[in-house]
């Protein structure tokens, strides 16, 4: 008998749970917030709707009139809906606990590896990914380290099963480390020295790079060279080169090489990018700042020189995006992206500026500006919602999160560890 009895509440449930006049997969309506669009555009009344991943309607709800029937409705009445960050040159998904070499699988052996690809090691299960995700931290471009020539990067939507689930846009990074002009030697006492061995070291890319241009040409009638063939599409515009540099000499040697072969670069790093900011305005290329809150690097800097330097180059020009360091010691730091980029906006950007450095500008730089970036007609409906300005880690706090139109899990280990010991030690809000 009560086994019955529990049959026809079970039926009774889901028959209640039918009734929901709108379904998970309906079209979808955020309204009352504000949104910032990541382009400069903020609409102060705003009214967004998506369906099937894409954002449908976009508009001051104060000058429209919208048909509300068959949409499921998320009132968020004083929030800011912002789109997805989008984190560049991260480590996410490559490693996972510094100490323990087993979790960590960010580079390959030797030092000249273009063929070697990151997305195959993304592991989609890192409980690093959710402490970033829950800062409103999207999309990331998953690079790989070490040598010369770490590999090729892709970029990843930060929730999926597996790495073929999250992929974003695949393969569109080629990753090349400067050699670095001045080393570091033990010379009665630690110094730092020209490296006699630079020359040598730029022509050994030179050599590299006109292999593979040949290659590329020919290759139908070569053995296949693995390495050769990971160079060629950035001959075509196919996927980009990023050139980590930071000095004067650097950046320029960099920018000079690349153009040698008809390619231009994406500079990262940057720390000494001011000093040839205009001429990186007029050659159109842009540039990723590792880092806003860092020292200065050298004498000569102003000690607000760091903070300054996203405002210096969009001044100028110059298509800027802000990361996170990613010397392979702060990976998971990444979680800090919108802050460096709310310390950028307290020297010299305005907030929206700020925010396009973090959405617009990583997307350009990624040649994906035109499905994501921004909040926009067609665009994907990647974005998030929260309670308080996102860019100041005093008032921030996401809420809810999409990524091309699916709603994403924000909880976290360390949430659940905080809540765990906040409840056996008998602490309150």
């Amino acid at each position: 008998m009560k086994y019955y009895i529990f049959l026809i509440l079970l039926f009774l449930v889901s028959v209640a749970g039918a009734q929901n006049d709108t379904p998970v997969d309906s079209p979808t309506v955020v309204m009352n917030a504000t949104i910032h669009c990541g382009d400069g555009r903020v609409i102060e009344n705003g009214l967004m709707a998506f369906y099937e991943g894409k954002i449908t309607f976009l508009a001051d709800a104060r000058l429209v009139k919208f048909d509300f029937r068959g949409y499921r409705v998320i009132d968020a009445a004083g929030k800011h809906v912002y789109p997805g960050l989008i984190a560049l040159n991260s480590q996410l998904g490559l490693r996972e606990i510094e100490m323990v070499r087993s979790t960590n699988d960010q580079r390959e052996t030797g030092y000249l590896n273009p063929n070697v690809r990151s997305v195959i090691a993304y592991n989609t299960d890192s409980r690093v990914i959710p402490t970033v995700r829950s800062n409103g931290i999207l999309l990331a471009q998953i690079v790989p380290q070490g040598g010369r020539m770490p590999g090729t990067s892709s970029v990843m939507k930060l929730d999926g099963w597996n790495w073929e689930d999250a992929v974003y846009a695949l393969d569109n990074g080629l990753h090349l480390n400067w050699p670095g002009y001045m080393q570091g030697r033990w010379n009665n006492g630690f110094r730092y020295e020209p490296d006699p061995d630079y020359e040598n070291k730029i022509q050994e890319l030179v050599q590299l790079f006109s292999e593979a241009r040949v290659y590329e040409q020919q290759h139908k009638d070569e053995p296949v060279n693995l390495k050769l063939e990971a160079i060629g599409p950035v001959f075509q515009g196919e996927k980009q080169l990023f050139i980590r540099a930071n000095k004067l000499r650097e950046i320029s040697n960099a920018v000079a090489f690349a153009e040698s072969f008809g390619i231009r670069p994406i500079i990262v790093g940057g720390e000494e990018s001011w000093m040839m900011a205009d001429e990186l305005a007029s050659k159109e290329i842009p540039v990723v700042l590792e880092a806003v809150d860092r020292l200065p690097v050298s004498p000569d800097e102003h000690t607000s020189g760091p903070y300054e330097l996203p405002a210096v180059l969009t001044k100028s020009g110059v298509t800027c995006a802000i990361s996170v360091s990613n010397d392979g010691s702060s990976f998971w730091n990444m979680r800090n992206l919108p802050f460096q980029a709310g310390t950028a906006a307290g020297y010299g950007l305005s907030k929206e500026e700020a925010l396009t450095c973090i959405t617009l500008n990583p997307a350009r730089i990624l040649g994906i500006d035109d499905h994501t970036g921004s909040l926009d007609l067609q665009k994907d409906a990647t974005f998030l919602i929260s309670e308080g300005d996102l860019l100041d880690m005093r008032s921030s706090k996401v809420i809810q999160a999409f990524i091309q139109g699916q709603e994403v899990e924000l909880h976290n280990w360390q949430e659940a560890l905080f809540n765990k010991f906040r409840k056996k030690y008998g602490l309150t809000d």
